[in-house]
């Protein structure tokens, strides 16, 4: 019999679009420093699932075995008293459509677990909800969490317009600029109507905006009231910030009638290097040439669309 994990160890399961894959990867790396193309990522870094668009559960693990007499095993020790519990199997899986358990199957792997822990078993709402899990030929069992899906509250906002970022791109560029949020600043100098503000002051992200637009910032202010957050929202140019910030987050400006000249792109750049230690630039133009001459070094990036509308994340620093 094998024993209760000793170091921190989440198993994460994930879910996206085939357009999506390079953006989700590229959070994943942010995250964790790696990622995984099965659906199933492991590691020993501590993430809410709420925080990302992609993620769907985590499971933080307590016991793991080979087999599944080893998990009854552990799981005698859980002692709830009076609390109740509820046990999920978590359907994603490396196992071959041979050998993957049927629905039959999964609920009786849930109830000969329960009959070992020591509580009251609650389908409907559990003090505790424990989860059990096969990868790479073995089981684990622990914690399990379902994302709530916060940012899909956050689609309808007040002011929009069609080029915006969407509310899931947004949420991971917030997730890609600051993946521990812990004592770290960040800006969005270039904010538009908020997309970005709304969703990295959702995951408490210690973030401020500003745009050169006052007819923007009016939404913006109009965007962070209707969902009840504040911060400081400025308008004025990224020339004048004399702050500095751990991290910035800049969509670059553009709109199919009056696109910023490659000087104003660079001079933009230039500013941004200069109050943040790592920028993630948007933009929908080529424009590693600027960053270079930004004095910038691109360290990770990827593509997103938005129907026939390509954009670069690219990540400086």
């Amino acid at each position: 019999m094998e024993t209760r994990n000793q170091t921190p160890l989440y198993l994460y399961t994930y879910g996206y679009r085939l357009e999506e894959t390079e953006l989700c990867h590229l959070e994943m790396r942010s995250f964790f420093d790696k990622q995984s193309d099965s659906g199933l990522l492991m590691s020993e870094i501590d993430v809410h699932p709420d925080r990302s668009p992609f993620m769907r559960e985590r499971l933080e693990v307590l016991y793991q075995g080979e087999r599944l007499e080893d998990i009854l095993e552990q799981v005698r020790q859980i002692e709830l008293g009076d609390a109740t519990f509820k046990v999920i199997f978590v359907k994603m899986t490396d196992l071959s459509k041979e050998e993957k358990l049927d629905f039959d199957d999964q609920r009786s792997v849930e109830r000969e677990i329960g009959m070992y822990i020591e509580g009251e078993a609650d389908v409907r709402s559990p003090d505790y909800t424990f989860g059990i899990l096969r990868w790479g030929g073995r089981w684990y069992f622990g914690n399990y969490i379902k994302s709530k899906a916060v940012w899909l509250t956050q689609i309808k906002k007040p002011r929009s317009y069609s080029i915006a970022l969407s509310t899931r791109v947004a949420r991971a560029a917030a997730n890609i600029a600051v993946p521990q949020p812990m004592g770290k600043t960040a800006i969005d100098p270039c904010c538009g109507i908020g997309t970005v503000l709304v969703e990295a002051l959702s995951m408490n992200i210690n973030i401020v905006g500003r745009d050169i637009n006052p007819f923007v910032i009016r939404g913006t202010l109009e965007n962070l009231a209707h969902f009840e957050f504040k911060t400081d929202v400025v308008c004025g140019d990224i020339a004048d910030i004399t702050s500095h910030y751990d991290a910035a987050v800049v969509d670059m400006p553009y709109n199919h009638f009056s696109r910023t000249t490659p000087e104003e792109q660079l001079s933009l750049l230039k500013h941004a290097r200069r109050i943040a230690s790592k920028v993630i630039v948007i933009t929908a133009d080529p424009m590693d040439d600027l960053i270079a001459d930004a004095g910038f070094n691109i360290f990770d990036r990827c593509t997103t669309r938005k129907g026939s509308f390509v954009r670069q994340i690219i990540v400086c620093v």
